[in-house]
């Protein structure tokens, strides 16, 4: 009984009648102080001569119609307003309850949970929405989460089956201690150590603090491709440079940012085959300066296009993992580019016709 009268549509509905109650009493009271007075002196002065029995009787006649019409206007009114005061306060609950349920539900862990507008207003339509956005994303976190635990125990997998089984061979004397089988160990273990590595660079990029200072792109990108030509040069692919040479200076931190582009220059040498070609394009726009990675390599399919800067996803595990990578390095790009207040987007008309990756920085003021 408690809970019930603590409930928000007995309360409304509570207050609402209240409201409608004080209303009336202060009607009634004006009414009964003000129109008999009124009604008096109007009378004596229309009714001289006329006999005072006469006179009270109209009086009373007057009294008797002004309370009985006052009462059944007063009910009427009450009963309206209750009417319509206990259907909102029925639907505000209704609505209130259904978000308190569905709030319940994510914390029990069903991310799937959504809520119908109410149409009860822009308000609550607003209430409703940004809850179903919340839930939503909560569902992509939890998603997220779940495949990254699962391509964790993927990526782990092989490298440990393999030292395993060299280990149990060593143990049953198959096989002796070598080159060889020292360099399949030590190839196995720098798998692990680059994967240790790479979770912790891409929770750096998200969790770590930014050492802001000026940075000149120009420069920036002039020394991630000084670094990346040898790769280039080894692979027999073209590294090409179209820039501004007017780039304004960025508020930035250059460790980070050049952590940005040597991902970028990587991922595109690492699907590039030789004889193809990236280039790197900087240009000033309004308020930005846009940096552009395009290679004419393996491409992205359209399918994969929205999943490319997870933690983990690859388009093509098996091809990725020959080239080394881990599904980490584009999961690092948006992480730091969206720190430092910008955008990161990937391009590509499909498998086989190359791939576009645009960055976009906010200069500094």
């Amino acid at each position: 009984m408690n809970r019930a009268w603590r409930s928000l549509a007995v309360r409304l509905l509570t207050a609402q009648a209240l409201v409608v109650l004080a209303g009336g009493v202060t009607l009634a009271v004006v009414t009964a102080a003000v129109g008999p007075a009124i009604f008096h002196s109007h009378l004596a002065q229309a009714t001289h001569g006329v006999d005072p029995a006469t006179s009270r009787h109209v009086e009373q006649a007057y009294a008797s119609a002004n309370a009985l019409s006052l009462g059944l206007a007063l009910l009427a009114a009450l009963a309206a307003a209750l009417s319509v005061s206990a259907y909102l306060a029925r639907r505000l609950g209704r609505s209130v309850g259904a978000l308190a349920h569905a709030a319940a539900q994510l914390a029990d862990g069903r991310y799937a949970t959504r809520v119908p507008a109410p149409g009860l207003g822009v308000d609550f339509d607003t209430l409703t929405a940004a809850f179903n956005a919340m839930a939503a994303r909560l569902q992509t976190v939890e998603d997220t989460r779940r495949q990254l635990l699962a391509d964790l125990g993927h990526e782990m997998r092989t490298p440990l089956s393999t030292i395993e089984g060299y280990l149990d061979a060593a143990e049953d004397g198959i096989t002796v201690p070598d080159e060889d089988t020292i360099a399949v160990l030590r190839t196995q273990t720098a798998r692990l150590r680059r994967l240790a590595e790479d979770l912790t660079a891409v929770t750096d990029a998200e969790e770590h603090p930014l050492d802001r200072r000026p940075v000149a792109p120009n420069a920036l990108i002039h020394t991630a491709l000084a670094a990346a030509r040898p790769g280039y040069a080894d692979k027999g692919v073209d590294l090409r440079q179209h820039t501004d040479p007017d780039l304004p200076v960025l508020d930035a931190d250059p460790q980070r940012l050049d952590q940005v582009l040597a991902n970028l220059l990587d991922n595109a040498l690492r699907h590039t085959p030789p004889g193809g070609h990236v280039t790197v394009t900087a240009r000033h726009t309004p308020g930005q300066v846009e940096v552009t990675v395009a290679d004419t390599g393996a491409g992205i399919g359209p399918e994969h296009l929205p999943h490319v800067f997870e933690r983990f996803y690859r388009a093509d595990a098996a091809r990725d993992r020959d080239h080394g990578g881990s599904g980490i390095g584009l999961a690092i790009v948006h992480a730091i580019v969206t720190a430092h207040g910008g955008q990161v987007s990937a391009e590509s008309p499909g498998t086989g016709g190359g791939a576009t990756f645009t960055i976009t920085l906010p200069t500094a003021t």
